[in-house]
C-alpha cells in the first residue's frame, strides 16, 4: 500500500468524522478529496453517493435515538427529492461543467459551516409545505447529477427559514441525505454502475468515522470550531476545482 493511499484513508475517516458529527454523508467532503486525488470525473459520483449512504445513516440512527428528528419538517422535502434525485442520477454532463458545479456547492458548504447563516434566537417557524417541496425537488435533482445527498444546501436552508434548530436540522438533513442517495445511486445503477472491490475498504473506513463523528456530534460536543477547520478544506477544494 503506498504512502498515497494510506494518506487518502487517513483523510476520509477524519472527513466522514466531520460531517457525521453535523449530520451530514459527507459526499462533497469525499469529492473534493478525489479531486485532490485526481480521481476521474465518472468513479467520483457512485463513490460519493455508496459513502453518504452508510455514514448518513448512522448520523440519522444517534440523532434519532437522541430525540431530534422531526417528521413533520422532513417529509415535505423528501417526497419530491427522491424521485428528482433518481433522475437526476440518469443524467451525464460534462467534466469541467461538474467541477463548476460541484465548486458552487460546495461554497454552501462553506457559507454553513463558517456560521454566516447562523440562527438567530427566537421561535421556529412551521415550514411552509410547497416552498418545501419545490426546494426538495429542486436539491434532488442537483443531489442526483452531482452525488451528493443535498445535506449542503438543505440544512443551511432550514436554519435561515427559522424551521428549526441545528440538532433538529441535522436530524432531518441526515435521513433527506440518506435517502437521496439511495435513489441517485438507483439511477446509476439503472445505467451500468459496476462495483467494484476497492470501494468496500472505503466503506468500511467512512462508517468507522461516520460512527465516531455522529456519537460526539448528536451526544456530547458542539461543532463550531469542527466546522470551520472543515470549512477551510472545503475553500481550499473550491479554488482547486475552479481552476484546474
Amino acid at each position: 500500500m503506498t504512502t498515497s493511499i494510506i494518506l487518502f484513508y487517513i483523510l476520509l475517516l477524519i472527513i466522514a468524522f466531520l460531517y457525521a458529527s453535523v449530520g451530514h454523508g459527507g459526499a462533497s467532503g469525499y469529492l473534493a478529496l478525489m479531486a485532490f486525488f485526481s480521481f476521474a470525473p465518472e468513479t467520483m459520483r457512485p463513490i460519493a453517493l455508496l459513502l453518504n449512504i452508510f455514514v448518513s445513516f448512522i448520523a440519522f440512527a444517534l440523532y434519532y435515538r437522541s430525540g431530534y428528528f422531526k417528521w413533520n419538517l422532513f417529509w415535505p422535502f423528501a417526497i419530491a427529492s427522491v424521485p428528482a434525485a433518481f433522475l437526476g442520477g440518469l443524467i451525464t454532463i460534462d467534466a469541467g461543467l461538474y467541477k463548476k458545479i460541484l465548486a458552487v456547492l460546495l461554497l454552501f458548504s462553506v457559507i454553513k459551516l463558517l456560521g454566516f447563516n447562523a440562527q438567530k434566537k427566537g421561535s421556529f417557524k412551521e415550514p411552509n409545505m410547497i416552498i418545501a417541496i419545490l426546494i426538495g425537488a429542486s436539491i434532488g435533482l442537483f443531489s442526483g447529477m452531482i452525488g451528493i445527498g443535498g445535506g449542503i444546501i438543505l440544512s443551511p436552508l432550514i436554519l435561515l427559514l427559522h424551521w428549526a434548530d441545528m440538532k433538529k436540522t441535522a436530524a432531518v438533513s441526515a435521513l433527506f441525505i440518506f435517502v437521496n442517495s439511495l435513489a441517485g445511486l438507483a439511477g446509476l445503477f439503472a445505467k451500468g454502475f459496476e462495483y467494484k472491490n476497492e470501494m468496500g475498504i472505503m466503506i468500511l473506513i467512512a462508517f468507522a468515522g461516520g460512527v465516531a463523528g455522529s456519537y460526539f456530534g448528536a451526544k456530547k460536543f458542539e461543532s463550531s470550531l469542527l466546522n470551520k477547520l472543515l470549512a477551510v478544506v472545503l475553500i481550499i477544494a473550491v479554488v482547486k476545482l475552479i481552476i484546474t
